[in-house]
Parts: structure tokens; C-alpha cells; sequence
């Protein structure tokens, strides 16, 4: 692709036909970040607010939100890999065995820099590396939002994206956010055509969480189709490139630990060690119809709820002619998630990523009044922020 911006905003090379529709927004990246700066502050506020709620919960159920945050469940994991490097394995009773392995390096790698050159702990740098890394995605949803939709949905995809019911995780020092944005700027890359940011955002997500297969997807399924149709404006020399960069850090990642395990699917077996696994969604089925079938038809019914409205979400980006990167990566982080076996209740947390569900509920608040607009997302901020100290106080994630 070539640097050339048409007159209306859309960098050659990225062609409509291709993406499902005419794109709105402006490309040129230093103009979409000064653009980003109110998405920024509601993103922000939505997550203090958060924060706040957690906080005011723990003073009364005695736990501290700074240890909820950063130094319990899968934190303490990345702390140690910070602090001590791979090797960890605890053997629990029935046979299974959690290894470290199991994590992926960005985020431990990031918490040791960080913690080598200041006071703060592996866990405390964790989080600041989420925060940093939480209003960066922010700034990728925004600009997505605004090149499908226009500023006002940038503005509320970000914020929904916020608000979201386990958003308290963006705030913990876990590699959902760091994928997130790592994940989302390289989606956008793809969309504005520059391919060789693209593949390299989309190698660094593979370092980050075994979902970064989703971006890789969009890189290469995305330049399959323009290498296909034979786009004549397309660089395909630099196309090929971010292709071939996109998956370096998920492969690369997998290979060492079937090296260091000394088996090709040395990987596989570790999340198999933490129950783990891919098997189409049949054990989350039979959970499902489990609870439905006993005294928890409650809670069955409410997770059948749950899995409609993100299945029609994606139905709607489909119907709306999403652009096909976001369909791609959104498509492939539901797929994922859904069809994974092991905690159901972690569910949620893996779907967090996938934030072009979110962009038709966008699209919707951004033709509100600004008034209603901000008391929709204001109400929903707030229950989020009295769902997540909810829920850190009680089973929360793992």
C-alpha cells in the first residue's frame, strides 16, 4: 500500500468493496489521536468510577482493592514469571498440573522492564502497564469506530467497551487490555492499509494471549481476499510482509514451549494440565444444560441470554456489512471462546477483546441526543462499576 490519502480520507489500497462499505473516518494516525482526546477522558472516567466503587466496596468487606487488582488469581502467575522467569508448576490433586507455561511473555516481560527501573512491584507494574495499555485501546477502539461511523461512535464504542460488565478487568494487572490494544491498532492498520504496522501489531498479540491467532486472522484473511480479487492499487510486496510478520509471535511463542516440553504439541498439553482446551463447545453446552436441568436454571438461563445477544451482535455487524478485518478478528475471539472448555465462569473475560460486537450498540448511542447519550452509557458505567467490585469480591476471575 502506498502512503497516498484520497480526498476523502481513505488511504489507497483500501478498497470499499473489500471492507464492506464506505469508511467515514480520516486515517492519518497523529490527527486521529488529537481527535481521540474526549473518547480518552469518558474512557478514563468510566474506569475511575470503576475503580472508586471497588474501592468504597473493600472498606467495607475489608479487602484491599490494590491486592484484588494486581496479586490475586492470574496476576500473581505474571508476577512470578516476572520475578523468577519460566519453570513454575503446581501439581494438584486429581492429576492436573498448572504450569506457567500456560501464560503467554508480553506482559511478564513488560512487568520486569518496569519494575527493574523503578520502585514498584512486579504486580503494581502490572497494573500501570494495564493503564497505559487500557487508554491505548481506548484510542484504537476510537479510531475504528470513527472510520466505520463517524466521531461520535468512536466516542461511545470506547466507552461502551469500558463499560462492560467484567471491565473491571481492563484495570487489573492481567494482558487483556495490552492484547486489546496491540490487537485493535493492528486491526486498524489493516483496515487504512498499512500492512507492515499491521503484521507487526498483529505478532506482538501473539505474544500476548493464545487469542492473538484472532488478529493474525485478520491480517491474512484480509490480504487473501485483495491478493484474490487482484486489487490493482494493493503494494502486495508489503502486503506479503505484514503477512508473513502477523503470526512470528503466537508461533514463535508455541514452538519454544514444544522445545522446552520436547513435544510438537507441547503447548496443547499444558492448557490440557489446566483443562483446557478446544472441544466445539460441547462441555460449555453441557454446563449450560446442566444449570437448566437443576436448581441453577437461574443462572443457565441467563448464560443462554448471554451467548444470544453476543451471537446477534455479531449477526449485526454481519447484516451492517462490517468491514471484513473486523468480522474476522471479532468472529474469531467468539469462536474461541465459545468452543473452549475449562472455568466457564472466564467466559466473559476471554469475549473481552472482542470489541467489534460493540460497534452497532456504538453506532446506535452515537445517533442519540447527547443528553441521552450520556446518561445511557452513565447508567450502564455505573452498573458495570457495582457489577465488577461485585464480582472481584466474590468468585471473580481466574
Amino acid at each position: 500500500m502506498t502512503d497516498l490519502v484520497s480526498p476523502s480520507g481513505i488511504r489507497t489500497g483500501t478498497p470499499a468493496a473489500v471492507y464492506g462499505g464506505p469508511l467515514r473516518g480520516r486515517t492519518a494516525v497523529p490527527g486521529v489521536l488529537r481527535r481521540a482526546a474526549p473518547a480518552l477522558l469518558v474512557y478514563a472516567g468510566v474506569r475511575a468510577l470503576g475503580i472508586v466503587v471497588l474501592a468504597l466496596w473493600g472498606l467495607s468487606d475489608g479487602k484491599d482493592p490494590l491486592t484484588l487488582l494486581s496479586a490475586r488469581w492470574d496476576s500473581l502467575w505474571y508476577a512470578r514469571i516476572a520475578e523468577h522467569g519460566y519453570g513454575y508448576t503446581l501439581h494438584l490433586s486429581g492429576g492436573r498440573v498448572h504450569s506457567d507455561l500456560a501464560f503467554f511473555p508480553l506482559l511478564p516481560w513488560l512487568e520486569r522492564g518496569l519494575s527493574a527501573v523503578s520502585p514498584l512491584s512486579a504486580g503494581e507494574a502490572g497494573l500501570v502497564v494495564s493503564a497505559v495499555a487500557s487508554l491505548c485501546a481506548a484510542g484504537a477502539l476510537f479510531a475504528i469506530g470513527e472510520l466505520c461511523h463517524g466521531r461520535r461512535a468512536g466516542i461511545a464504542l470506547a466507552a461502551l467497551w469500558a463499560a462492560l460488565p467484567v471491565g473491571i478487568v481492563q484495570s487489573m494487572a492481567y494482558s487483556e487490555s495490552l492484547f486489546t490494544a496491540l490487537a485493535a491498532w493492528s486491526v486498524y492498520c489493516v483496515l487504512t492499509g498499512r500492512w507492515v504496522w499491521a503484521g507487526s501489531l498483529a505478532a506482538l498479540a501473539g505474544l500476548t494471549r493464545p487469542v492473538g491467532a484472532a488478529a493474525v486472522a485478520a491480517v491474512w484473511i484480509t490480504a487473501a481476499v485483495l491478493l484474490w480479487r487482484r486489487e490493482p492499487r494493493a503494494d502486495r510486496r508489503r502486503m506479503l510482509l505484514g503477512a508473513a510478520l502477523a503470526p512470528l509471535g503466537w508461533l514463535g511463542y508455541v514452538a519454544w514451549v514444544g522445545v522446552r516440553t520436547g513435544s510438537v504439541t507441547g503447548y496443547l498439553d499444558v492448557q490440557g494440565g489446566w483443562g483446557n482446551g478446544f472441544d466445539g463447545g460441547l462441555a460449555f453446552g453441557r454446563f449450560i444444560g446442566g444449570l437448566l436441568d437443576g436448581p441453577g436454571f437461574a443462572g443457565g438461563l441467563a448464560l443462554l441470554t448471554g451467548v444470544a445477544l453476543v451471537l446477534w451482535l455479531y449477526a449485526a455487524g454481519v447484516r451492517r456489512r462490517q468491514p471484513l478485518p473486523l468480522l474476522v478478528y471479532g468472529g474469531v475471539v467468539l469462536l474461541l471462546a465459545l468452543t473452549a472448555k475449562g472455568y466457564f465462569g472466564s467466559k466473559p473475560r476471554l469475549m473481552l477483546p472482542a470489541f467489534p460486537l460493540l460497534l452497532p450498540l456504538a453506532a446506535a448511542v452515537a445517533r442519540l441526543r447527547t443528553v441521552r447519550a450520556a446518561a445511557t452509557v452513565g447508567t450502564v458505567a455505573l452498573a458495570s462499576a457495582v457489577y465488577g467490585a461485585f464480582w472481584l469480591h466474590g468468585s471473580g476471575p481466574p
